[in-house]
C-alpha cells in the first residue's frame, strides 16, 4: 500500500502567521503615525510660507530704497498690532487668527505678487483662502517686521521676525 503525503501548511501555522504579520503591520503604523506625519508636513509649508513672506517684504523694501509697500505696511497698520494677510479688506480679518491679530482690517500683499516677488500670496495648507490666508503680519515700532501662522498644528508656534 502506498502512503500519500499531503503536503501544505496546517490551519494553526497559517492563523500563527496571520498573527504575527497582523502584528507587525500594528507596530509599523503607530510607528510612522501619519496623522502626525501630515501635520508636520502641513507645519513645515507654514514654515517655508511665513519665510516667503517675510523674505518677498524685505526683499521689496531694499528695492525700494528702505520704504515698504506704499499702499499696505506704511499706512494700512499700525505699529504693534497684528493684522491678518488677506484680500477681505477693513472687515472680518481679526476672526481667524484671534490668538494673534488684534486688527479688524486685512494686509493685502498682492502688490508683491504684482511686482514679482512672490508668485502667489501664500495661504494656509489647512484653512486659507485669498480672503482670509490665516497668516499674521506684524510691523513693530522700531521697523522689526514679523509673519507667522495662526494655525500651527505641532504645538510651536510658527513666527519669524525681521
Amino acid at each position: 500500500m502506498l502512503k500519500v503525503k499531503n503536503k501544505g501548511f496546517t490551519l494553526i501555522e497559517l492563523l500563527i502567521v496571520i498573527a504575527i504579520i497582523a502584528i507587525i503591520a500594528a507596530v509599523v503604523f503607530v510607528a510612522l503615525d501619519p496623522l502626525t506625519r501630515f501635520q508636520d508636513a502641513r507645519d513645515s509649508t507654514r514654515w517655508s510660507d511665513v519665510s516667503a513672506i517675510l523674505s518677498a517684504i524685505k526683499l521689496d523694501q531694499v528695492d525700494n530704497g528702505g520704504s515698504y509697500l506704499a499702499t499696505e505696511l506704511t499706512t494700512d497698520i499700525t505699529d504693534d498690532e497684528y493684522h491678518m494677510i488677506g484680500e477681505n479688506g477693513d472687515t472680518g480679518c481679526d476672526a481667524g487668527c484671534t490668538a494673534q491679530t488684534t486688527e479688524a482690517d486685512c494686509v493685502d500683499l498682492a502688490d508683491l505678487v504684482t511686482e514679482g516677488y512672490l508668485a502667489s500670496v501664500p495661504q494656509d495648507p489647512s484653512s486659507g483662502t485669498a480672503d482670509l490666508t490665516d497668516y499674521y503680519l506684524m510691523r513693530s515700532a522700531n521697523g522689526t517686521i514679523t509673519v507667522g501662522a495662526c494655525d500651527p498644528e505641532g504645538g510651536v508656534a510658527i513666527s519669524v521676525s525681521r
